[in-house]
């Protein structure tokens, strides 16, 4: 068999699981700091892992006072951590709702610089009054209002990360002339919820348009997907939305044995005072059971989430990816050092260039 899957992590603090921060192996006193997360990406590089997605949000987690609460910015850890590796990509959250796009195209062209070429965006919206009252300056919109509203701020993103050609820089010191301003384009957009002239600030990134992720939870959302991404996170094992790039979110506790595995979930449960529920499916066992689960389904690619870290990461990286390699279904070397070129995505020509 040859390679058949793509597989990537999804990170949120300790772990997805709420009394995660409570394992012995946990390191809760290191959650806001650069090292626990560049450690993070150390051990998804070291597992060959396409890209981890860093979770994010305008509000605390949760109102509880025994589960972690406060996170750090997506995007600032992601360009802070993606110099320390050499080949994953590195897809920070943005919440569109409350974001200006001129800012996040520039943070995402700058998170590619820094990368070398492996930036990605995944875009939410927040429906909110909490999140909105942090900013005050309108209702809530209804929700198909939301996805129209993001869909027109990623158009504008991708329209920005153009408006400078490949070759607009010229750096010619002999003549004064750093960049030829006939290379640099406004974009001009006018919408129902954005009017951006541009361009931007920053030169098109490595990538020319670093890859954006939608998770389709919703029909809403399958729309938002279809229209604007590059990558689809779904929660189903049949999605309603198709395409090449779909990764399907699993949640998993792994251990050495199944009963291992499902006790250490249980003892979870009881210190959070409930069983864990989550919208995407959990699986609870071994690596190689994983394996079976997942090369059993005809699946571009996965997105775990790992119940606890580091256990569960490490379990992936150490355990799953050396079964599935034995196998035959997974890398065993990077064979490319964009993001854009892991997932088999060529470089898109600039939509403004002659």
């Amino acid at each position: 068999m040859s390679q058949t899957l793509r597989l990537a992590v999804a990170l949120d603090g300790a772990g997805w699981h709420p009394a995660a921060w409570r394992e012995p192996d946990a390191p809760p006193g290191e959650l806001f700091t650069a090292g626990y997360w560049a450690d993070l990406a150390a051990e998804a590089e070291r597992g060959l892992l396409d890209f981890v997605t860093i979770e994010d949000s305008l509000s605390p987690q949760t109102d509880r006072t025994d589960r972690v609460q406060g996170r750090l910015d997506a995007v600032l850890i992601a360009s802070r951590i993606a110099p320390l590796t050499r080949n994953l990509g590195f897809v920070p959250t943005v919440i569109a709702t409350h974001t200006e796009p001129f800012h996040i195209s520039k943070a995402i062209a700058t998170l590619d610089y820094v990368s070398t070429g492996r930036a990605g965006l995944r875009v939410r919206v927040s429906g909110s009054q909490a999140e909105a009252d942090h900013f005050g300056r309108r209702e809530v919109l209804s929700r198909e209002d939301l996805f129209d509203e993001a869909a027109d701020y990623v158009e504008v993103v991708r329209r920005l990360w153009d408006s400078w050609e490949d070759d607009a820089e010229i750096r010619d010191v002999a003549t004064g002339r750093f960049v030829d301003r006939e290379k640099l384009h406004y974009i001009d957009f006018e919408g129902r919820f954005f009017d951006v002239k541009g361009p931007s600030i920053t030169p098109r990134p490595p990538q020319g348009q670093p890859p954006v992720a939608v998770l389709a939870h919703v029909p809403v959302a399958y729309r938002l997907a279809e229209r604007s991404a590059d990558l689809v996170f779904v929660t189903e094992p049949e999605p309603a939305v198709r395409g090449p790039l779909v990764f399907t979110d699993l949640v998993v506790f792994l251990d050495e044995t199944e009963q291992a595995a499902a006790d250490r979930k249980a003892r979870l449960d009881e210190v959070a005072g409930e069983e864990y529920t989550s919208d995407a499916e959990i699986f609870v066992g071994t690596p190689s059971q994983l394996a079976d689960r997942l090369l059993a389904r005809e699946a571009f690619g996965f997105r775990l989430r790992p119940g606890a870290v580091p256990h569960d990461l490490r379990a992936v990286t150490r355990g799953l990816v050396p079964e599935l390699q034995r196998r035959g279904a997974f890398r065993t070397a990077y064979e490319a050092n964009t993001l854009r070129g892991l997932l088999g995505l060529d470089r898109p020509a600039n939509r403004y260039a002659a």
